[in-house]
């Protein structure tokens, strides 16, 4: 049973969410607290796994309640609860501890399950971009032709079909695999695909 706390600046949002995570189990709210205020020694104590911040009336306020909660409990998953999902808005909360936003539009049912799925680790999302940041092509330390192979391995691709789409054998297909993980810092093809998502790495040159 996860130990859930929520943050709110008034009673009825704080009620709104609680009737929400009614619509599922494993949850056992142990406490309110007003996020007008500035955490307590006491709130900590009572050892929270997951928090819910909810922004309402002062974005301030809820964003400085992240940040003191990623210091004093940073073991306890932070959910920023939001009406405000433009990248500017997602960047201050991500920066300010959150790990994760949900949009108050999401149907209550829907809010009790990626909560839950959040406490369990199983929904990781990396924070958008900018609108106006590009990737840039410089910055990657892969050649050409090792990026080209990349992009084929996060399709799916197996070595034999990457060597007989690039007209290349196996065995060049394993080195330039080789270079590529080394260069990255990663293991396998697998976290190599999650580098390349995550890095806008399979745009187009």
């Amino acid at each position: 049973m996860k130990r859930l706390m929520i943050i709110a600046d008034n009673s009825f949002a704080a009620q709104s969410i609680r009737l929400a995570l009614r619509q599922t189990s494993g949850f056992q709210v142990i406490g309110f607290l007003d996020g007008s205020a500035t955490l307590s020694p006491r709130a900590i104590e009572l050892e929270p796994d997951i928090v819910v911040i909810d922004d309402t009336q002062e974005p301030e306020h809820a964003l400085a309640r992240l940040q003191e909660l990623a210091e004093l409990r940073p073991e306890a998953k932070r959910v920023f609860l939001t009406m405000r999902m433009d990248d500017e808005s997602l960047e201050r909360a991500f920066e300010a501890g959150a790990e994760a936003v949900i949009s108050k539009t999401v149907h209550p049912v829907g809010l009790a399950t990626l909560v839950r799925e959040i406490s369990r680790d199983a929904v990781v999302h990396a924070p958008r971009r900018m609108a106006s940041a590009k990737p840039s092509r410089d910055l990657c330390p892969l050649t050409d032709r090792e990026l080209e192979i990349l992009r084929l391995v996060a399709q799916g691709y197996t070595n034999g079909r990457i060597a007989r789409e690039l007209w290349v054998t196996e065995q060049t297909v394993k080195f330039h695999l080789s270079n590529t993980y080394r260069k990255l810092g990663v293991a396998n093809r697998t976290e190599a695909s999650r580098y390349a998502h995550v890095n806008d790495l399979l745009l187009a040159a």
